[in-house]
C-alpha cells in the first residue's frame, strides 16, 4: 500500500525528470543547431573540401585539410567537377588517399615506438631530396604508398610483403634462403671555431638485413631495379636544382676559411652572433654587423637560399666580410638603414651611422678604382651597394645618396676588366660567376626601368640562341628560368628602338615575333602547380616553375604595352592580367613567403590592372600578409608607386568619362605609365 508521502515524491520526481528531459532536449537541439551552423558548407572554398563535403578555411595557397592530407588543392573549377563519374571516381581517390595517410601513420607510430633513431640524424635538417624517394622512406610516412613506411626492416618480411612491388625473382631467393647480416653505419659530427675543435659527436647504427646480395655470376632480371633506379632519379631531377652551380669567388679559400665560415654559417642559422666573424670592430659598429647577419641576410637571396641551403652564408657573405674591408663598410651602412626602420632609437645617431659608412664605402671604392686593382672585391662592394638597397629602406629616405644606375656603370666596367662575358660565353664553363649573374640580373630589369637597352644585350642573345650553354644562374638566383630572363632584355631593346623613332609596323612585327619566342618557353609547361611536397617541405624546382610563369605573364604585359594605341581596358590585357592573379596564387606568401622577389611582376601587372579587378584584390592581400614588411625595401617603393599610378590612372578615367556608363568607360580606359610617375615625383628606384 502507497502512501501519500510516496506518492507525492513520486509525482515530484516525476516532474523533475520531465523537465530535465525537456531542458535537454532544448539543449540538445541547440547544440545541433550551433554544430549545423558551424559546418555550414563554404561556397567560395576550394573544390577538394566541396567535393568531400568539408568546411574549408581557404587557406593560401592551400587549405589546411588539403595540406594536412596531401590532397591537390584546387579553387579553379577543375575539368572532373562537371562531370559526375569523374567525381564519383575523383572522390573514390580521395578516400583512398586519406585511408593509406592513416595507415602509413598507424604503421609510422609503431615502428617509432620500437625502433628510436640515431641521434645524429633525428636532428639534421631534412634536404629536397629526402622526401622525394619511396626508397628512402623509412623514417617518415609516405602519402602515396604505406607499404614503404610500413615495412620493418628491423624483423623478417612476412609472407604478404612479397609481392608489394611484383618482383620477378622468387621470394626464397631474394630473402628466405640466404642467413641475415648487419650493416654498421658510423656518423660523426666536428664543429670549429676559429680552428679550434669544440664539439665532437659520433654514433654508429646497426641495421639487420634479409636481403643478401645474389651470388657472383648471377645475372639478375631487367627491368625491376632499372625502374626503381629511374624513378628515383627522376623525382632527384625533379625536386632539386644544381646546389654547385655558383662560382661565389671565395671557393678557393683554405681549408680553415672555409671551416671557419661553416661554423659561422652554423651560428647565424642558430644564435645568429657573429663572433665567428673575424673582424675587429667598435662596440658600436659589432652590433650593426650583428643585426645584418640576424635580420638583413636572411632576406637578401630567398630562393637562392630555398635551394641551397646556407650558401649565401657560408660561401659568400662571410668569406667577403672577412676579407673585403669596402663590403663591410656597405653592409654596415646597410643595416643601420634597417636599424633605422626597425627600432625606435635616436634618428641622428643612426643617420650619422649611415653616412659615416656609405662615405667610407664610396671613398674605398674611388680610391680603389684609381690604382686599378682588386677588381673582384671592387665589383662585389659595388654590387652590394646597389643590390642591398632593394632589401632595406624605405621610398621616402632623404639621405644623400647616389644613383644606383651611377653605381651600375661602375660595375659594367669591372665586368668587362674582368672578362666575366666571355667566361660565360664558353661552350662548357665549369662554373657560372655569381657576381656576372647578379649584373645580369640588375643589367636586365634595370634596363626597363629607364627603357634602354641591357648593357650586355649581346651576351644574352648568344646565351639565349646557344643549344649547349645557356645557363646564367638566373633560375637558381631569382627563380626566373633564364631564357624568359633573355627575352625581357629584347623587349627592353625593342622598346629603346621605339623611343628612338621605329617605325609602327616595323616594331608590331618584332612585338609578333618576340611573342611567338615567348610562346616556345612554355611548351611543355602544364601550368602552375602547388610548390609543396604532399609532407609539406617546398619543392625548389616547382616554385621556379611557378616563378617563371609569372615572369613570363609579365613579360607579355609589357610586350603588348609596345603596341601603338594600347590601353588597359582591351580584352587581351585584361585576360593576361586575370592569368597571372592566378599564377600568383600558386607562390608562397607572407613574411617566409617569396612575394619581395616579384618585384618587377608585380609592377608591370600592376601598373594596367582596372578598379575592382581580381589582380589589385590579390595585390592588397599579400601585403596585408607582409606586414612591416611589406614597406621596406624594393616591394614597399614598388607599393608606393603603384598606388600613386593607380589613383592618377583612376582620376584620369572618371575625368574623361564623367557622363558615360560603365561599359563605355570600359571601352575608353585611360591609363597613366608608371615610368611617367617616377620621373614626375623624381623617383629614381631599382625595382627589382
Amino acid at each position: 500500500m502507497k502512501t501519500p508521502g510516496s506518492a507525492l515524491n513520486m509525482a515530484v520526481t516525476q516532474t523533475a525528470k520531465a523537465k530535465t528531459a525537456s531542458k535537454a532536449g532544448s539543449n540538445g537541439n541547440g547544440e545541433a543547431k550551433a554544430r549545423t551552423q558551424m559546418h555550414r558548407r563554404s561556397r567560395t572554398g576550394c573544390f577538394t573540401c566541396r567535393l568531400r563535403r568539408k568546411k574549408c578555411d581557404e587557406g593560401s595557397p592551400m587549405c589546411t585539410a588539403c595540406r594536412h592530407l596531401g590532397l591537390q588543392c584546387e579553387y579553379k573549377r577543375p575539368m572532373w567537377w562537371s562531370n559526375n563519374e569523374a567525381r564519383r571516381q575523383h572522390k573514390e581517390d580521395i578516400k583512398n588517399i586519406i585511408k593509406r595517410k592513416k595507415l602509413a601513420e598507424k604503421s609510422s607510430h609503431a615502428i617509432q615506438a620500437s625502433v628510436s633513431p640515431p641521434p645524429g640524424l633525428s636532428h639534421s635538417l631534412p634536404t629536397s631530396a629526402t622526401f622525394t624517394d619511396p626508397l628512402d622512406r623509412d623514417r617518415s610516412a609516405s602519402i602515396d604508398s604505406h607499404f614503404s613506411a610500413a615495412f620493418n626492416f628491423n624483423s623478417p618480411p612476412q609472407a604478404p610483403d612479397y609481392g608489394v612491388y611484383g618482383p620477378a625473382l622468387h621470394p626464397d631467393f631474394m630473402f628466405g634462403a640466404y642467413s641475415p647480416y648487419e650493416i654498421d653505419v658510423k656518423t660523426e659530427r666536428q664543429m670549429f671555431v676559429n680552428d679550434v675543435p669544440t664539439l665532437r659527436e659520433s654514433h654508429v647504427a646497426t641495421f639487420s638485413t634479409y636481403q643478401t646480395p645474389p651470388p657472383a655470376g648471377t645475372v639478375l632480371p631487367p627491368g625491376h631495379f632499372d625502374a626503381a633506379w629511374l624513378d628515383r632519379r627522376e623525382s632527384l631531377a625533379e625536386e632539386a636544382l644544381d646546389p654547385n652551380f655558383f662560382d661565389f669567388a671565395h671557393g678557393a679559400a683554405s681549408s680553415s676559411a672555409a671551416a671557419a665560415a661553416a661554423a659561422a654559417a652554423a651560428a647565424a642559422a642558430t644564435t645568429t652572433t657573429t663572433r665567428q666573424v673575424r673582424v675587429e670592430l667598435d662596440e658600436n659598429d659589432q652590433r650593426l654587423l650583428d643585426h645584418f647577419l640576424q635580420f638583413v641576410l636572411p632576406t637578401v637571396f630567398p630562393v637562392l637560399e630555398s635551394n641551397q641551403h646556407g650558401s649565401v652564408v657560408s660561401n659568400l657573405i662571410l668569406p667577403a666580410l672577412e676579407s673585403n674591408g669596402v663590403y663591410l663598410h656597405c653592409c654596415l651602412s646597410i643595416a643601420a638603414q634597417h636599424l633605422k626602420t626597425q627600432v625606435e632609437a635616436p634618428a641622428d645617431d643612426i643617420d650619422q651611422d649611415i653616412m659615416r659608412h656609405r662615405y667610407a664605402t664610396i671613398y674605398s671604392l674611388c680610391e680603389a678604382l684609381k690604382r686599378d686593382e682588386d677588381h673582384q672585391q671592387i665589383l662585389e662592394a659595388t654590387l652590394g651597394l646597389i643590390f642591398f638597397q632593394c632589401v632595406v629602406g624605405r621610398f621616402d629616405d632623404d639621405l644623400l645618396d647616389i644613383a644606383w644606375h651611377q653605381h651600375f656603370q661602375a660595375a659594367i666596367n669591372l665586368v668587362q676588366k674582368l672578362d666575366l662575358p666571355r667566361l660565360v660565353s664558353a661552350a662548357q664553363p665549369a662554373q657560372a660567376p655569381f657576381n656576372m649573374t647578379l649584373t645580369g640580373w640588375i643589367d636586365i630589369l634595370g634596363a626597363t626601368m629607364q627603357g634602354s637597352s641591357p648593357a650586355f644585350a649581346h651576351t644574352y642573345r648568344e646565351k639565349h640562341l646557344s643549344q649547349a650553354n645557356h645557363q646564367l644562374g638566373l633560375r637558381e638566383l631569382m627563380g626566373c628560368e633564364d631564357r624568359v630572363m633573355y627575352l625581357i632584355s629584347e623587349i627592353a631593346c625593342l622598346e629603346s628602338l621605339k623611343s628612338d623613332g621605329m617605325d609602327d609596323l616595323t616594331l608590331c612585327q618584332h612585338v609578333s615575333a618576340l611573342g611567338e619566342q615567348i610562346s616556345l618557353t612554355e611548351v611543355h609547361e602544364t601550368g602552375p602547380k602547388t610548390p609543396y611536397n604532399a609532407n609539406g617541405s617546398l619543392s625548389p624546382k616547382q616554385l621556379s616553375r611557378n616563378m617563371t610563369a609569372a615572369f613570363r605573364l609579365a613579360a607579355r604585359i609589357y610586350l603588348c604595352g609596345l603596341v601603338p594605341g594600347f590601353s588597359p581596358s582591351q580584352p587581351s590585357p585584361m585576360g593576361l592580367i586575370e592569368k597571372l592573379a592566378g599564377v600568383l596564387q600558386h607562390i608562397p606568401s607572407g613574411p617566409d613567403g617569396f612575394d619581395r622577389s616579384l618585384v618587377w611582376v608585380y609592377l608591370i601587372g600592376g601598373s594596367i590592372s582596372l578598379p575592382g579587378s581580381s589582380f589589385r584584390a590579390l595585390f592588397e592581400d599579400r601585403v596585408a600578409q607582409l606586414g612591416d614588411q611589406a614597406s621596406c625595401g624594393s616591394f614597399g617603393r614598388m607599393t608606393t608607386l603603384l598606388r600613386e599610378v593607380w589613383l592618377q590612372s583612376d582620376n584620369l578615367a572618371q575625368v574623361a568619362t564623367p557622363r558615360s556608363s560603365a561599359s563605355d568607360a570600359g571601352q575608353q580606359q585611360q591609363y597613366t605609365h608608371w615610368r611617367e610617375v617616377m620621373r614626375s615625383k623624381g623617383w629614381d628606384y631599382l625595382l627589382i
